[in-house]
């Protein structure tokens, strides 16, 4: 089981540990596309949290492409060139490096050059901010939805 981050130095939630820690295994090629992931008991055993979170983490990854799941089979490893939108030499988003209060670590300076963090950060922040805007409003929309499914879903069983 990995140890769990310093609470004061990370406060991101625990899903986003999780997904961080398999998609730099997929990136840095320990997990290799067409791969299954462990189950998800194994996954919660090894990073100690919940199933619910440990769902949340896979949810992320897929939403990145980076996996699929086959309903009754598992979670897989998707193909990815290695290149483009995903590295592997992935670094923390510009919005956790701005909320963590301090400069990235010596590990995640090793993994790309302060130059070129620094000046596609501006970028990635904006780029972020929009998607998490997005996010938001898809999200309210999700839940209206979901409201009025279930108010039909009453009214319906209320008729006689």
């Amino acid at each position: 089981m990995s140890p769990a981050p310093d609470s004061k130095q990370d406060r991101r939630p625990p899903y986003q540990h999780a997904a961080d820690e398999l998609r730099r295994e997929i990136l840095q090629g320990r997990i290799k596309p067409g791969e299954q992931l462990p189950a998800i008991r194994e996954l919660q055993e090894r990073f100690g949290v919940a199933n619910m979170t440990m769902r949340s983490a896979l949810n992320v990854l897929r939403d990145e492409g980076l996996i699929y799941t086959i309903h009754g089979r598992g979670s897989f490893v998707a193909d990815h060139d290695g290149g483009g939108e995903f590295s592997a030499n992935y670094t923390a988003p510009a919005w956790y490096l701005a909320n963590k209060g301090d400069k990235p670590t010596q590990a995640e300076q090793a993994e790309g050059s302060p130059d070129d963090a620094e000046a596609a950060g501006a970028t990635l922040a904006e780029v972020l901010t929009a998607l998490r805007d997005e996010i938001r409003a898809l999200s309210a929309d999700h839940q209206e939805l979901r409201r009025e499914v279930q108010e039909l879903k009453s009214a319906q069983q209320a008729k006689p």
